[in-house]
């Protein structure tokens, strides 16, 4: 027997809210509850970073910079953290428009994120300078393409030292300024489909290894960290077109037109397209999201 076919006279929809007029919440819906934004006029608001305070390790460059600016935007004072002894050319082109368009701040902090000693000081210093620790996006990372019959031990150690230690040392150094302050916060790691997948030819056993240590990390300092309001999720990018994939398709020339055919879109990514990514993690769009991943790839891992 199929069922009867929908209308809105059957259904309990309300009037559109243009038609309805705007509706402020009551004075004690306000008071019990933060997020209420029904009937604003702000656009969005639970996208707003204005006076957070938000770490971006990887940040001189690429993905990194790039999710930095985003947030930037949002109103966030942005930390960028990387191991570069100057950051790249477009970084403080980023800084300039935080200051002087965005009514914001972007600084810089050289530090390797395997060093934990100066890791630990540099977050502690941050967080007393502002009073405050909001968020972190942990985005330092390197890859390695050797076969995994000639993969040194130093070479793999290094891979997971800088891939999952690293991320987890960050992770930990923020968790415990947020745990001091008592306000909660939201940490995102950069994960990658390739923590879920075996890429068709592509030859990185160590880094796909690193990458589903990352998924997993997430998920149990997740679990550890709920009870202090932190919340811990991943980014999971597809192919990003960067400087350096750019160098790679020099060397594979074929995978410039392989790769596009791997995913459901027939294209590669751009940095810009994991922006909003980062925004709806670090900020209370996504306050019930914790130990989960966010898997942007053009469908490449859904055939």
């Amino acid at each position: 027997m199929s069922a009867a076919p929908f209308s809105i006279e059957q259904s309990n929809l309300q009037p559109p809210m243009a038609a309805r007029g705007p509706r402020s919440p009551p004075a004690e819906e306000k008071a019990s509850n933060d997020l209420v934004y029904l009937g604003t006029k702000r656009r969005l608001p639970e996208f707003i970073l204005t006076d957070k305070v938000v770490l971006v390790s990887g940040a001189a460059r690429g993905l990194g910079l790039t999710q930095a600016e985003a947030l930037l935007e949002a109103g966030a004072t942005v930390y960028a953290l990387d191991r570069l002894e100057e950051p790249s050319e477009d970084f403080y082109r980023v800084q300039k428009r935080a200051t002087e368009e965005l009514g914001t701040m972007l600084h810089y902090r050289r530090i390797d994120v395997r060093d934990t000693e100066l890791l630990n000081n540099v977050i502690e210093e941050i967080a007393n300078a502002e009073g405050r620790l909001d968020g972190l996006v942990a985005a330092a990372g390197i890859q390695q393409e050797t076969p995994a019959l000639e993969y040194s031990a130093k070479d793999a150690n290094m891979m997971f030292e800088v891939n999952i230690t690293g991320v987890f040392m960050t992770a930990q150094a923020v968790a415990k300024q947020m745990i001091r302050f008592g306000n909660g916060g939201s940490i995102v790691m950069i994960a990658s489909m390739s923590g879920t997948i075996a890429n068709k030819g592509l030859i990185c056993s160590a880094y796909n290894a690193s990458k589903a240590g990352v998924l997993q990390l997430a998920r149990n300092l997740a679990a550890e960290w709920g009870a202090y309001g932190i919340r811990v999720n991943t980014i999971s990018p597809g192919y990003i077109v960067t400087k350096m994939v750019e160098n790679l398709f020099v060397q594979y020339p074929e995978r410039r037109d392989e790769w596009p055919k791997q995913n459901m879109l027939g294209r590669l990514s751009k940095p810009e397209e994991y922006r909003g990514a980062a925004v709806f993690l670090i900020s209370d769009a996504s306050s019930f999201m914790t130990g989960s991943d966010l898997r942007i790839d053009g469908g490449h891992a859904a055939w």
